[in-house]
C-alpha cells in the first residue's frame, strides 16, 4: 500500500480570499469521495497558489475491497407461482443483482421463507476509482462562479490544466476539453511547464520553477522575509493575520521589500494611511518604539529580486495618488461644520421605502433616550448620548469617507473631536457601528453600546415595519448581523432591556418628540420578536448549550434579553446538579397538568375550599416565591421553585387534581396556574430533557 497520488486543477489567478476555503473544500471532498469508494489512505496534503489547487495522498489501497453479500428479494410465495414456476417478480430480481433465477436459494426470516442471491462484488483498482474526481471536481462550491467558452461549467476560474498522476502512471480523465496529464505550470513568469516523472516529485519540482506549493512554508517565507527587513531598520510592525494570510494566497515566489512615502502625508490621520496602505494596496504598515506611524511600507512582491528597485518605485508611485486624495480631503472637509454635514443627510436615502439618512437618525435619537433613561444615565450622559444620536452619520457626506467608505464611523470620530465634541460623543460615533461581524469588537463605552443598539434596533424595526423581512438566505439589509449584534452587546453588558416588546412605548415616545414616520412601527412585531429569539438561539447554539435547554428558555413571554440570558445560565449551571431531576420533573407535571385549566384568565385561588393540608402547605410557599420573586435574581428564582420539588410531590400525593366537583377542581388548578405562571420565569421548562 505505498500508493502516493497527484491531483492538480490548474486555473487563472483567484481572488485571495478564495484560496484557502477552495483547498480545504476539495480536499474534503475528495476525502469523502474515496471513503465512499472503500479506498482508504494515510494522508492528503494540500496544496494551494493563486494557480493551482492541489492534493498529495499517500499510501492509498491498490484497489477497492472484495464484496460478498448476501441480496434478500421477494418472498417466496411472491416469486414462485402455485406450479412452483418462477415469477416475474422473481426474474426481475435476480436479473438486477446480475443473476439468473438459477442462482436464487431460499432463506428463512422469522418464518418466512425469502429468496436470496449471493454476490460477489470484486473491487475496482484504485486507478478506475480515481478516475470519478472529474465530478468531485465540478461540483464544488464558490462564492463567485465563471463560464468560459461555451461551456456551461462553471467554477471559479477557468481551468487551463489537469495533473492526475498515481505513483508515476497518468490517470486519465477529462474536464470540458482539458484532459488530465503529468504536466504541471511553473510561475507566471520565472518558471516553465514541468513534466513530472512521479507524484512525489511535485514539490520540489515546482520549487525548481519558482513556485512555492505549500501555503505554509510559503508564508513563513513571507514572514521571515518581512522581519529581516524590519529589524535591518529597526522598525515597529504589526504584522496582521488577515493581511499575511491574503498576501501568502497573492504570490507564488514570495520577495518582500521596503517602500517609502513623502513625510508631509503623517498629518493625516493614522486610520487614514493605514486604510490606504494595508486595504487598499496590501502593504504593511510601520511605526517607531513610541507607536508613531513612519513613511515607509513593505509590501511582497510575486517573483524575485531582479529589478526588484522598479518594483519598489512602482508601488510608491501607485500609494502617492491615494495619499494625496486623502489630505486633500481631509483639508476640505474640515471647511464645514456638523450641522452642515447633517443637513445633507436630509438628501440622502436609508432607503426609499423607509425615510432619509437624517430622519432615521430622528428615530434613532428617541430610542437611545428611551434605553438610556431605562438604564439610569445621568443628565449629562443623557445629553451627550443625545448629541451624538443626532449626528452619528454625519461623516457619511465628508468627501473622506465617500472615497474610503471603509473609514465611516472612524472619521466620524475623527472629525468630531477636531470641531469640538467630547470625547465620549465622538467615540459613539465610531462605535454605533459595532459589531461589524459576528464575532467582531463590540462598543467599550456605554453611550457607544447604547447607540449601536438604538442604530440597529432602528433599522430592524423599520424593515420589518414595511415589510422587508428575512427570509431564508436573503438577507440585503445584514439584518440577522444587527440583531445578533444587539444580543452580544446585552449579554455583554448585563442590561436589562424589554427590547422585545418595546415598539408600543416607542411609538408613543416618537409622537411626543414630534417624529413622523410614514410606516407603523406595530407591523409584524410578533416576526421581530421571532426574529430576535432566533439570534439568541444562535448565539446559545455558539455557546455549546444544549438544544433543549435553548428550546426551554426562548419559548418564553419575557421581553427582557437579558433575562433570557440568565436563564439559560442557571439551567445550564445547574443541569448535572443531583436533584435537578427531580426539580424539573415536579415542576413540569405542574405545567402541564395546568394547561388544563382556565388559560384565558386567572382565576382566583380559594384557601375555603382546600381539603387537605398539602393545598395550604403549596398555597403558602408559592406565595412566598411569588411575593420575592422581582426582588431576586433568575438563578435565586431557580432555587426557590427548585426547593418546591418535596411540597409539590406531597401535594400530589395528596390530591386528585381532576376531581368530581368541578369547584374543587377548577380551584386546585387554579393553584397549579399560579405556580405554572412562575416557572415561565425560566421558559417553558417543559422543552427541558431530564433522564
Amino acid at each position: 500500500m505505498a500508493n502516493t497520488y497527484l491531483l492538480e486543477v490548474g486555473v487563472e489567478e483567484m481572488p485571495a480570499h478564495v484560496v484557502t476555503p477552495s483547498i480545504n473544500q476539495l480536499r474534503d471532498r475528495v476525502a469523502d469521495y474515496l471513503k465512499e469508494q472503500r479506498i482508504s489512505f494515510n494522508q492528503i496534503q494540500e496544496y494551494a497558489t493563486p494557480r493551482r489547487l492541489a492534493l498529495l495522498i499517500t499510501e492509498l489501497d491498490d484497489k477497492q475491497p472484495d464484496i460478498d453479500e448476501s441480496v434478500k428479494g421477494p418472498a417466496k410465495k411472491i416469486a414462485q407461482d402455485a406450479d412452483g414456476n418462477w415469477t416475474k417478480a422473481a426474474i426481475g430480481f435476480s436479473r438486477g443483482q446480475g443473476a439468473s433465477v438459477e442462482d436464487i436459494e431460499f432463506k428463512d426470516v422469522k418464518g418466512v421463507e425469502y429468496v436470496f442471491v449471493e454476490k460477489h462484488i470484486a473491487g475496482k483498482p484504485v486507478a478506475e476509482v480515481l478516475k470519478g474526481l472529474p465530478d468531485v471536481i465540478t461540483a464544488m462550491t464558490f462564492p463567485t462562479l465563471m463560464k468560459w467558452g461555451y461551456n456551461n461549467l462553471q467554477f471559479i476560474r477557468p481551468i487551463r490544466w489537469l495533473v492526475s498522476l498515481l505513483n508515476d502512471q497518468v490517470v486519465p480523465f477529462k474536464i470540458l476539453d482539458v484532459e488530465a496529464g503529468r504536466t504541471t505550470r511553473g510561475h507566471r513568469f520565472l518558471g516553465h511547464d514541468v513534466t513530472l516523472k512521479k507524484a512525489s516529485d511535485y514539490v520540489d519540482a515546482l520549487y525548481q520553477e519558482f513556485v512555492i506549493v505549500d501555503p505554509t512554508k510559503r508564508k513563513q517565507v513571507i514572514n521571515d522575509q518581512i522581519d529581516a527587513i524590519v529589524e535591518e531598520h529597526d522598525w515597529v510592525i504589526d504584522k496582521d493575520p488577515d493581511l499575511l494570510e491574503e498576501v501568502t494566497n497573492l504570490v507564488e515566489w514570495p520577495t518582500a521589500f521596503a517602500g517609502s512615502f513623502d513625510k508631509k502625508y503623517l498629518v493625516l490621520p493614522d486610520e487614514v494611511l493605514i486604510t490606504s496602505m494595508k486595504d487598499n494596496q496590501r502593504f504593511f504598515y510601520l511605526r517607531d518604539h513610541a507607536g508613531n506611524l513612519l513613511p515607509y511600507f513593505i509590501a511582497v512582491r510575486n517573483g524575485n529580486k531582479e529589478y526588484l528597485e522598479n518594483v519598489i518605485k512602482g508601488n510608491e508611485r501607485v500609494l502617492v495618488p491615494r495619499l494625496e486624495d486623502a489630505k486633500f480631503f481631509y483639508e476640505e472637509d474640515q471647511k464645514l461644520t456638523i450641522d452642515q454635514y447633517v443637513d445633507r443627510l436630509k438628501r440622502v436615502s436609508f432607503h426609499d421605502k423607509i425615510s432619509s439618512m437624517y430622519d432615521k437618525m430622528q428615530r434613532t435619537a428617541v430610542i437611545a433616550r428611551l434605553i438610556g433613561q431605562r438604564l439610569g444615565l445621568s443628565v449629562d450622559e443623557l445629553a451627550d448620548l443625545d448629541r451624538a444620536a443626532h449626528i452619528y452619520k454625519f461623516d457619511l457626506t465628508t468627501q473622506m469617507v465617500g472615497e474610503f467608505a471603509e473609514l465611516q464611523g472612524v472619521m466620524g470620530e475623527i472629525y468630531a473631536k477636531l470641531f469640538g465634541e467630547k470625547d465620549d460623543v465622538a467615540v459613539a460615533i465610531r462605535e454605533h457601528y459595532m459589531p461589524i461581524s459576528a464575532e467582531g469588537a463590540l462598543p467599550q463605552t456605554k453611550l457607544g453600546a447604547i447607540l449601536a443598539i438604538a442604530d440597529k434596533l432602528d433599522s430592524i424595526l423599520s424593515f420589518f415595519a414595511v415589510g422587508m423581512i428575512p427570509s431564508g438566505s436573503n438577507d440585503p439589509y445584514a439584518l440577522r448581523r444587527q440583531a445578533f449584534g444587539i444580543v452580544r452587546i446585552i449579554n455583554d453588558r448585563g442590561w436589562h432591556l424589554s427590547l422585545l416588546g418595546i415598539q408600543p412605548e416607542l411609538i408613543k415616545a416618537l409622537a411626543a418628540a414630534k417624529v413622523a414616520t410614514n410606516f407603523d412601527l406595530n407591523q409584524n412585531a410578533p416576526a421581530v420578536r421571532q426574529f430576535f429569539l432566533d439570534r439568541m438561539k444562535q448565539f446559545f447554539s455558539g455557546q455549546k448549550l444544549r438544544h433543549d435547554i435553548i428550546d426551554a428558555v426562548t419559548d418564553t413571554k419575557d421581553d427582557d434579553i437579558e433575562n433570557i440570558f440568565e436563564a439559560a445560565t442557571t439551567i445550564n449551571d445547574h443541569k448535572d446538579d443531583g436533584n435537578f431531576k427531580d426539580a424539573v420533573e415536579a415542576l413540569t407535571r405542574v405545567v402541564r397538568i395546568a394547561k388544563k385549566g382556565k388559560q384565558e384568565s386567572t382565576p382566583a385561588i380559594k384557601p375555603a375550599l382546600f381539603e387537605n393540608p398539602s393545598e395550604q402547605k403549596l398555597y403558602d410557599a408559592v406565595a412566598n416565591v411569588k411575593k420575592q420573586a422581582a426582588d431576586r435574581t433568575i438563578a435565586e428564582n431557580f432555587t426557590a421553585l427548585r426547593a418546591l420539588s418535596p411540597v409539590i410531590t406531597e401535594y400530589f400525593d395528596e390530591n386528585m387534581i381532576m376531581d368530581k366537583n368541578e369547584e374543587i377542581r377548577n380551584n386546585r388548578l387554579a393553584q397549579l396556574g399560579e405556580l405554572a405562571r412562575l416557572t415561565r420565569l425560566l421558559g417553558n421548562l417543559d422543552d427541558l430533557i431530564v433522564k
